[in-house]
């Protein structure tokens, strides 16, 4: 669950935002309120802000959202537990307070709307409030049992080392299945092995590297493995060529619609491997 907040001095204009019934939107909590339209909420909150004249932004707003797994479950009372306890979490105590659900775009999260002022004129500190709505709607998850931040992360995490290391293995596949010789050539074998890879042409029309596309994560070829950088990539592809043999193949690319060169820094990765095992195959036939 994600929590967010700010303080914020448009308070009808955004109370309407938060009852927008086209995003279907519900009051599941309220606390020291009567109106039954943001106009007549917002007045009430205004009401108690006159005792405090110096500050300006003078209502607290807050989106809090649960994941899209732990939101299909939610109900209204529930939900209203959320704010109850984030609230508490925040130390907003005895304060004007409502919140809406917004069910739009299959994502349930809360607008939540707390009077900045309370019933003595006192301010709420706003200090930090971002990062302190983050770590109350943290506890509050962990108090309810639902979906953490750093739950999310750590299954990001998990799950992108598995496709990393996927991705990896499906590329050392294709070299050793294919032996391709040129980039199309590695290009349709990996396709041929379930990866989708696309090229990184800069603005000069010149290929620079590869993403790699593979069970809904995209990332670049240095994400997954340092050999799949368009550079190593490219001296794999020419580790039995001449430099002139594999230039004249690869130099005039038609690659995504366009026909591009190779970028300067690809091509010195690659001549200077080429030279290298050149040099290295004489000096073992006894040149």
């Amino acid at each position: 669950m994600i929590g967010k907040g700010k303080s914020i001095s448009h308070t009808r204009a955004s109370m309407a935002y938060g009852w927008n019934q086209e995003k279907d939107a519900k009051i599941i909590y309220s606390q020291n309120i009567i109106g039954e339209t943001p106009k007549e909420v917002a007045e009430e909150f205004r009401f108690i802000q006159e005792l405090n004249q110096n500050c300006e932004k003078n209502t607290l707003s807050f989106v809090i959202s649960p994941t899209i797994d732990d939101g299909k479950y939610l109900q209204k009372k529930d939900l209203s537990k959320i704010c109850e306890n984030f609230m508490k979490e925040m130390n907003l105590k005895d304060r004007q307070a409502i919140a809406f659900v917004h069910q739009d775009k299959s994502h349930k999260h809360i607008h939540l709307y707390v009077n900045r002022i309370d019933f003595k004129g006192q301010a709420y500190k706003d200090s930090f409030i971002g990062k302190r709505s983050q770590q109350a709607a943290e506890k509050v998850a962990e108090k309810m049992q639902l979906t953490t931040v750093k739950q999310v992360q750590w299954e990001k995490e998990h799950n992108l080392l598995a496709i990393r290391t996927e991705i990896k293995r499906r590329h050392d596949l294709t070299m050793k299945q294919f032996k391709p010789r040129t980039f199309p050539a590695y290009i349709k074998a990996m396709e041929t092995n379930g990866v989708k890879v696309i090229p990184s042409i800069n603005k000069a029309n010149k290929l620079q590297g590869f993403r790699f596309e593979f069970d809904g994560y995209n990332l670049k070829g240095s994400e997954i493995h340092r050999s799949m950088t368009g550079g190593n990539i490219g001296k794999s592809l020419a580790s039995q060529k001449s430099i002139s043999s594999f230039l004249k193949e690869n130099t005039q690319l038609n690659l995504a619609g366009k026909t591009v060169e190779l970028s300067t820094g690809m091509v010195k990765a690659i001549a200077k491997q080429i030279i290298k095992k050149t040099i290295s195959k004489g000096l073992d036939m006894g040149m």
